[in-house]
This record gives C-alpha cells, sequence and structure tokens, in this order.
C-alpha cells in the first residue's frame, strides 16, 4: 500500500468508524451528548473571536485557511481600507544553490483590499469557528458593509462577500500583487549574484476575470485569478491561487478554478465548504472550565486545520500566512515538530503531513549529507523547503557545530502517527527504512572510550552549541536504535543491524549532569538562559527518562527548575515545554500556570505568536500541553487526567486518540474521574484481543473499579494494582471503567466554566478603570527593539544599542500602577516608538486629569515639553521628564518595564534597562484632543515614548 493511500486510511480511522463502530458524528450506544449541529454550534460560538475595533496587523487579525490557501484581514496600512492577505503554501522559489532563506524560501502572493466609500469608524466582527467563516460589519462615516468571507475547504479558493447599506454601494474590490521576493528582505539584501524575479503582470480577461501572473527565474509560475460578481448591493469576489514548477500552468489552473466555483451557486460552495468543517469538529471533543484556556484551545484546532491538511506541503514556521519575516521555510530542529503534535490526541491524522513528506523525498534527505555517506545513511538540513530541500549538507560529527539529530527528531512524529493509528504501512515506507539511514549516520561517528562505554564526537544541540556526547543527539541514537529494535518486531523481519542497535544500547554512555540537572554535553553545562530544551528531550517528549522512574524524580524536577528559571531568552514555546514536563510529572497547578505564562507574556490577540515574524509552532504547542494535562498515553500506558490543576474540578475528553490507536472518553465532576471509555480502533479487523496492542489504563477513579461492555459483554480484564487496568480489546471493542456499582451515565457535555474570560479578539478601545489607551501605531518612527537572533534592524539611542524583544511586553498592552497601556512589540524590523520631535497625536476626544507617559531618555535625562491642544482651540504645554533608559529613575516615575540585559550589534550586554511610567497633569475642565510630543529644549539626548494613556477625572 502507498503512503498516499495508508493517510487515507488513518484518516477514516480518524473519524472514529472502525470496524464495528458507528460513523463520526452517531451516537455509539451508552454515549450520549454533543450529537446534534445546534449543540456543536451553540459550543463553538462561546468560544469564537470578536473584533470591536479593526485589527492593524496579521497578529490581531481574524484569519482563515485550508493548508494551501490562507489569509488575514486587517487594515490595510497607509490606507483607510481592509486588507485580505493572500498566501498559499505552495509558492516559493526554486533556486536550492541560494539557500532556504532566499533560494527556496516561500513567496508572497499578494493582498485583497476592501475600500471603502467612507472612513471605516468601526468593525464589528467575528470569527465563526463552527463554519470557518469571518462574519460581521464594517462601519464607515457614509454606511455599513456588512461582510462575510472563507477560504473553502477543499479549494484553493477565497470568497469574500459584502452587502453595502446606502452610501457605500460603491466600494471597492482591488487585488494587489506583491513583489516574488523573500519576506527575508526584512532583514537583509539578497545574496550576491541572486537574481530577482521578473515583475507580476495583470490583465482582464474578455469574461471579465482579472489575472496576475508571476513568472519565476528559475522557472514555473505563480498566478492569481479573480472575478466578481454582483447582485443589488451585494457583490462577491471569488480569488484563487495556483503554483506550478517547473510547469508553467498556473495561470491556466487558476483561471479553470475561479471560473468552475463562479458558475457554482455561492450557497453550493458554502455549503460543502461548512459540511467539511462541522465533520472535523466532531470527530474529538474537549471542555475545561477555564473559559481562556478552553477558547485558546478549540482556536488552536481551527488554526491547526487551516494550516496543515495530509497532502499540502508540511508547515512552515508562519503556517500558510507569509508577512515579512526572517523564517521563510521549514525549520526541523523544533518548529515542524510542535507544529504537528496536536494531530494525534485531538484525532485528526488527516492533517498529518510529516510521513508523507519525508517519504516523498527520501532522495533528498540522502544527498544533503556529504557523497562519503550517501550510500547508508540520511539526513536532514536545519531549515528547508517543503520538499526539505536546501543548499549545503549536513555537518560532520566532530567538525565545526555538526546539527545531526533533526531527521531523527522528525521521525519520532513518523514514530508517534504509527502508534497512533497502528498503520504498518507508515513503518514499511517512511519510518523503517528512514530511521536505519539516520542511525547509521550516528553509527559512522560512535567511537569506544577507555570507559569501556561508546561516545559521540561534538555536535550540536538545537540552538544552544556544541558538546561531545550531547544530551540532545545521546537521548535520539537510544531512541531510535529502541525503536528500530521494536520496528523489525512489529514487521516480522530480522535486520543485520540489529545488533549493533543492541550494542549502542548497552554501551552508548550516559548523559551528562551535575547538580543541577541535564548537561548539554560532556563538560558543557547548562549555564545561559536558552528558549529550547533539546537539553531535556529524553525527558520530553520521548519519554527516556521519565517520572514513573522514581529514581530519575530528582533529576527531572532540578533539570526542569534550572531551565525555566533561567530567564531572558525563554519564549513561548519554553513554557509549553516546561508545562507539559510538569503534567508528566503529575504537577497540573504548575502545568497551568506555565501555559497562563505562555498566553499572558506571549499570546496575541488572535491567538497568533512572533519571535521576529509569524512562528505558528508555538500556541499550538499550547494545544499540546492542553492535552497532556487532560490525557497522556506513553510507555504502553494510556493516562486519564493526569496533570489536571486542582482548580479544574471539572473535565471532559470524547474520542481523545491515544497511542495503542485507543479512542479514549472520560468525565471529571467536583474534583473525581467519574469513567473512562475506551474504544479500540486500530489494527486489522480481524486481529483478536490477545494478538495486539495491551490496553493499559490508568484511569484516576477513586476506589474499586469494574469494566462493563458497551453495545457487547465486558471484555477480559485484571486490575494491575496501582490505579491501572488491562483490558483485551479487539478492534471495534470498547468498554467503559467505573467505581464499583451501576454503570454510570455516559453523557459527553461541556463542562461550566468556572473561570471566565473575555473573548479572544480585539475588545473596545475604551476606558478601563477611567483610563483611555492611545493607539500610536500610526505615529511611530522608531525601532528601538531587537530580538536575540538579530541584532542589527533597531536603534534606540544612536549607537545601535536597542531593548530586548524577549524581556519586553509581548501581547499588545502593559499595566503599571493600575494604568494600562498599549504596548507594539512587533516583528523585526517595525517601528515601536515615537521620538518627540514635534508629532503631533491626535487622542480620543474627552476631559481628562492626567496624561500618562511610558518611555526613557536615551542619551541621558530628558524634558518633553508636551504641548496639549484643547477642543475648544485653546493649548497649553506641559513638561514631561523621562530618565534615561539605563539608570534608576530620576524624576519620582516608577519603572513599569524593565530589562537585565540590552542589545548592541555585537550581541547581548548584561546591563540593566527600563521604561519608565511618568505622569503630567491636565485640566479636566477642557476637552483635550491632541498632544504634541516636541523635542527636548537643549542637549542630545532624544525622548522615546512608547505610549501613552489618558487618565478620566475621578466620579
Amino acid at each position: 500500500m502507498a503512503i498516499g493511500a495508508a493517510a487515507g486510511t488513518t484518516g477514516s480511522m480518524a473519524t472514529g468508524a472502525p470496524a464495528g463502530a458507528s460513523p463520526a458524528g452517531e451516537q455509539r450506544p451508552g454515549v450520549r451528548g454533543m450529537s446534534t449541529d445546534h449543540e456543536w454550534e451553540r459550543f463553538l460560538a462561546d468560544q469564537d473571536l470578536i473584533w470591536k475595533r479593526l485589527p492593524r496587523t496579521w497578529y490581531e487579525g481574524p484569519f482563515l485557511g485550508n493548508g494551501l490557501l490562507g489569509s488575514i484581514l486587517y487594515a490595510e496600512p497607509g490606507d483607510d481600507a481592509l486588507r485580505f492577505t493572500v498566501h498559499h503554501s505552495q509558492v516559493q522559489d526554486h533556486r536550492p544553490e541560494f539557500g532556504n532563506e532566499w533560494g527556496v524560501a516561500r513567496l508572497p502572493v499578494g493582498n485583497l483590499v476592501l475600500t471603502p466609500v467612507g472612513a471605516v469608524t468601526g468593525v464589528d466582527l467575528r470569527l465563526d469557528l463552527w463554519n470557518a467563516e469571518i462574519v460581521g460589519t464594517v462601519t464607515t462615516d457614509r454606511g455599513t458593509l456588512r461582510l462575510r468571507a472563507f477560504v473553502h475547504n477543499d479549494r484553493t479558493l477565497l470568497s469574500a462577500t459584502v452587502r453595502a447599506s446606502r452610501g457605500e454601494e460603491d466600494f471597492r474590490w482591488e487585488f494587489r500583487p506583491s513583489p516574488a521576493v523573500s519576506p527575508r528582505i526584512v532583514r537583509e539584501n539578497p545574496p550576491k549574484g541572486f537574481a530577482p524575479n521578473p515583475p507580476p503582470v495583470a490583465r482582464q480577461e474578455e469574461d471579465g476575470t482579472g489575472v496576475v501572473t508571476q513568472e519565476l527565474y528559475a522557472g514555473g509560475q505563480t498566478a492569481s485569478a479573480h472575478r466578481e460578481r454582483r447582485r443589488g448591493r451585494e457583490r462577491t469576489i471569488l480569488l484563487a491561487v495556483s503554483h506550478s514548477y517547473p510547469a508553467r500552468d498556473a495561470e491556466e489552473q487558476a483561471l479553470a478554478a475561479v471560473r468552475d466555483a463562479a458558475a457554482r451557486p455561492l450557497t453550493a460552495l458554502r455549503r460543502t465548504h461548512r459540511e467539511w468543517w462541522h465533520s472535523f469538529y466532531r470527530k474529538s471533543f474537549i471542555s475545561v472550565p477555564d473559559q481562556l484556556i478552553q477558547s485558546f484551545y478549540w482556536i488552536q484546532l481551527y488554526k491547526l486545520a487551516c494550516a496543515a491538511r495530509a497532502h499540502a506541503p508540511v508547515m512552515a514556521t508562519t503556517g500558510p500566512w507569509l508577512e515579512p519575516t526572517p523564517w521563510p521555510s521549514v525549520w526541523w530542529n523544533l518548529n515542524a515538530q510542535l507544529e504537528y503534535w496536536p494531530v494525534y490526541g485531538s484525532n485528526h491524522l488527516e492533517l498529518d503531513a510529516i510521513p508523507r513528506t519525508l517519504r516523498e523525498n527520501t532522495d533528498i534527505l540522502i544527498g544533503a549529507l556529504k557523497p562519503p555517506y550517501r550510500h547508508d545513511s540520511a539526513g536532514l538540513r536545519r531549515s528547508t523547503d517543503a520538499q526539505c530541500d536546501d543548499a549545503g549538507t549536513v555537518g560532520v560529527p566532530g567538525v565545526g557545530d555538526p546539527e545531526v539529530g533533526d531527521l531523527p527528531w522528525a521521525l519520532h512524529n513518523v514514530w508517534l502517527s504509527y502508534r497512533h493509528s497502528l498503520d504498518l504501512t507508515i513503518l514499511e515506507e517512511v519510518l523503517y527504512p528512514l530511521l536505519r539511514r539516520s542511525t547509521n549516520y550516528y553509527l559512522h561517528f560512535l567511537f569506544p572510550g577507555s570507559d569501556g562505554k561508546l561516545h559521540l564526537p561534538r555536535t550540536f544541540s538545537p540552538e544552544y552549541g556544541s558538546a561531545p556526547d550531547c544530551t540532545y543527539d545521546l537521548a535520539l541514537l537510544r531512541w531510535s536504535c529502541e525503536t528500530l529494535l521494536e520496528t523489525v518486531r512489529l514487521l516480522k523481519r530480522s535486520d543485520p543491524l540489529e545488533s549493533a542497535w543492541r550494542e549502542v544500547l548497552a554501551k552508548l554512555t550516559g548523559y551528562a549532569v551535575d547538580e543541577k540537572g541535564f548537561m548539554v554535553g560532556a563538560g558543557v553545562p547548562f549555564a545561559k538562559s536558552h528558549r529550547h530544551y533539546s537539553h531535556l528531550l529524553a525527558v520530553y517528549p520521548l519519554h527516556l527518562v521519565n517520572w514513573d522512574q522514581v529514581e530519575n524524580r530528582d533529576l527531572i524536577a532540578r533539570s526542569l527548575q534550572h531551565w525555566i528559571g533561567f530567564e531572558g531568552a525563554l519564549r513561548g514555546y519554553s513554557f509549553t515545554g516546561a508545562a507539559s514536563i510538569s503534567a508528566q510529572m503529575g504537577r497540573g497547578d504548575d502545568a497551568l500556570r506555565q501555559l497562563r505564562e505562555l498566553v499572558d507574556r506571549f499570546i496575541q490577540p488572535n491567538t497568533m505568536y512572533y519571535e521576529a515574524g509569524p512562528v505558528i509552532e508555538t500556541p499550538l504547542s499550547g494545544a499540546m500541553t492542553v492535552h497532556d494535562m487532560l490525557c497522556q498515553s506513553w510507555g504502553g500506558v494510556i493516562r486519564i487526567f493526569p496533570g489536571v490543576p486542582g482548580e479544574w474540578r471539572d473535565a471532559v475528553l470524547h474520542d481523545f486518540r491515544t497511542e495503542g490507536a485507543f479512542l479514549v472518553s472520560a468525565v471529571r465532576r467536583d474534583g473525581a474521574t467519574r469513567w473512562v471509555r475506551v474504544l479500540s480502533a486500530g489494527g486489522p479487523p480481524g486481529r483478536s484481543p490477545g494478538d495486539g496492542e495491551p490496553c493499559r489504563v490508568r484511569h484516576s477513579i477513586e476506589g474499586r473499579v469494574r469494566v462493563s461492555g458497551i453495545g457487547g459483554p465486558a471484555p477480559k480484564w485484571r486490575d494491575l494494582g496501582d490505579g491501572s487496568v488491562e483490558l483485551e480489546l479487539a478492534p471495534g471493542d470498547e468498554a467503559v471503567i467505573h467505581r464499583v456499582g451501576p454503570r454510570p451515565d455516559l453523557t459527553v457535555r461541556p463542562v461550566p466554566v468556572t473561570r471566565p474570560a473575555e473573548p479572544w479578539g480585539l475588545p473596545p478601545l475604551a476606558p478601563v478603570g477611567g483610563v483611555v489607551p492611545v493607539d500610536l501605531t500610526g505615529d511611530f518612527d522608531n525601532d528601538g527593539i531587537t530580538t536575540e537572533m538579530f541584532f542589527a534592524d533597531g536603534d534606540f539611542d544612536g549607537t545601535g544599542r536597542t531593548l530586548p524583544m524577549a524581556q519586553l511586553p509581548q501581547t499588545g498592552r502593559t499595566t503599571d500602577d493600575g494604568i494600562v497601556f498599549s504596548f507594539a512589540n512587533g516583528g523585526e524590523g517595525t517601528k515601536n516608538n515615537v521620538i518627540a520631535a514635534g508629532r503631533r497625536i491626535a487622542v480620543p476626544a474627552g476631559s481628562y486629569a492626567r496624561l500618562h507617559v511610558l518611555g526613557a531618555g536615551d542619551l541621558g535625562h530628558v524634558t518633553v515639553p508636551v504641548l496639549l491642544s484643547y477642543e475648544d482651540g485653546s493649548t497649553a504645554t506641559v513638561p514631561v521628564r523621562l530618565t534615561a533608559w539605563l539608570s534608576g529613575p530620576a524624576y519620582g516615575e516608577t519603572e513599569a518595564v524593565r530589562t537585565s540585559q540590552i542589545h548592541t550589534r555585537g550581541g547581548p550586554l548584561g546591563v540593566k534597562a527600563a521604561l519608565f511610567h511618568q505622569r503630567a497633569a491636565l485640566d479636566p475642565a477642557r476637552r483635550l484632543v491632541a498632544v504634541t510630543l516636541n523635542a527636548p529644549a537643549s542637549g542630545s539626548a532624544r525622548a522615546h515614548v512608547f505610549a501613552l494613556s489618558l487618565e478620566s477625572p475621578a466620579g
């Protein structure tokens, strides 16, 4: 069976419809709840994102996608209009000799711009998760525009419909193509000798269809086609995108797609689109009482289906959406792995592109090594296009900083795909041949030491540094040999390398540890703050060193605390990894605290995330953290509610897919697990219970338990005596574990919310406790912030020094002394503060008692003469004194934002910096309309203002 067929098989299994089970969406005997469209629509409506003000950037706006075509809605920069970005995950350059950042980088397509007649005065938008649509109203000073948009589930088609009120009938749609240049341009110029792609060419067909064709220097083309349909005041635009290489038929494909869609009723397109999404959601269900986390989880599930399909390109770091970014391709040293982890438990194997990607590109993986190793080995370069291609070769252990673990780590995802489906074709066609080759590459360099152990020369631990006997690589090598031995057993074959694999397991040196826990490798302690948990891979996700091993508990706890307590370079996925390890340890309160740290510090209004540019793996790995808190299935044991925090008194799982291809449902109520249902969903239909995967369940039910059958007799089972039972289930069999007594009511429904939260999206920029934050986005004229990955794009003080992004507020707001400020900390190269030099800033007209300023001087202390303009035409000037950013507060301010380092052109410098919160009195008897930030009267120091807020009079 080909892997394509295998992917289809796994997809059908993921519907919950194996032999002996009912199709997805139907009620199986005994399990009830969430069966109707109305129930699902009502539940998901509570998770919807809502916008009461216009999103200004990609990390604020509603988003659509289908694994290929992606679009985000936000304000068109510099124009009173709305932008639908148009991106396609297959669109890339094809010159691998120039590397992934330029030669095979993903390329932008363009933007569909909706220009109203009048000026936009407000929005009321909703991302309808149930129907995967953006709906709502845009209000202008001339009327209203009622909007509905979707990216069709299986067509590369964006459909956007607008119904205009009187006064807005002449709104315009316009497609604006983007230059076909790598988004890496935000950081640097193209490499020498890299010829630009030709400009796009636009034309209009006789039937009114607009076409934009982008020829590529390397051959092939990208094309977009769009057509507008009118009916009274309602106008719909249909837009399709296609990419072809080396063929030049993308234009033909895009035209055909638009014409086919235009020939169909819009209601028919919408119906098939919705049918797919409604079926998608029904494949699994999770509910927790924390509304912020619950809605975050369901938005990530929606995002995952927008970004991934088994047949689509493996996700780049940005997902299908493409914005200015230094990361315009696929990263394999953590990103791709984390992106796909949620597909397993959520029962959505139909989204998993990694097995197919690696199988289809085996020749490229072999060619990624230097010629002497290609006969029996394979490797994966750190960052590639979706076909695993890039310039250069994987490093050689012992030479430089060789990163050789990326392929075995990607193959761990393939192993998880097998474990959750028991589809042997995944082992046969992908895992076995490639894991054998990636392990051979390690074997070429293993050498015996004087201690009788096998050792590795220097290799690279992402992205910390190199070390001999690198902990990251030792863990992957140990896992690889164990998995290969298990694979040949499952495939019922012998391999001449089995003895070598066993020798590695017997003689491989142990992990280097010190008093603080796992080291990076021999002689290299973990001694600096670092976002990756590469050195902890043996703990998570490989589980080679795990909490069930009592002798390792102290090592795990010390290592986790030392890593996550080392502030400075921690990023969002640092906290998802820490939360998942805490969940493995059974410390649910810690897991929730770390998950909230992710949400509070890093996740943006639309649940996107950035590190210099869009990076999709972090919020998706947050969904995996929720999985790890509610259900784990490593080491041959299904663990029910292993990391649930104490405040989650209620929780529900339904059709959660585990290793062994079991579908699990469970209900926790009033702090206790009430029942666990297990359905065997994998393996050949004729298999008997004794022939296959044993089902061991650590059920978390207090007291004596029994096992009852569902739709048939109870299976054979035994109590293992440690809070676990072992069930014998043939494919299609299911059983329920419950306390001794009558079988419980097997109802699955959403749990009551005990911790409410506002919807994700953008609430109105209204007074918060009498405080009105001012939107400075359009006034920013300086970039004073850089990332830890690139120090050359900003300049705070004229010498190239900047503030470190990782230590600044990430989520658009910050609070000091009860005053809320808007705080912009966006992508690499974007402006984020105003230099006081005469800039006039309009503010929401009103009566205010105080002006609050968040800022600092650069080369010295400064006094800003702020001109206040009132509605009656009068003015006044107030002095605002700000301390220099590297000093302690000199004028009675508070240090609202503090950092432990600054960035220089050469790297980080351990010098404390701060932004200060200063106040100035206003006249509440007059209505303020603007403030002008004038330059200081003397001296060379400048004032940088990052945020302004206005405080209303008391009472």
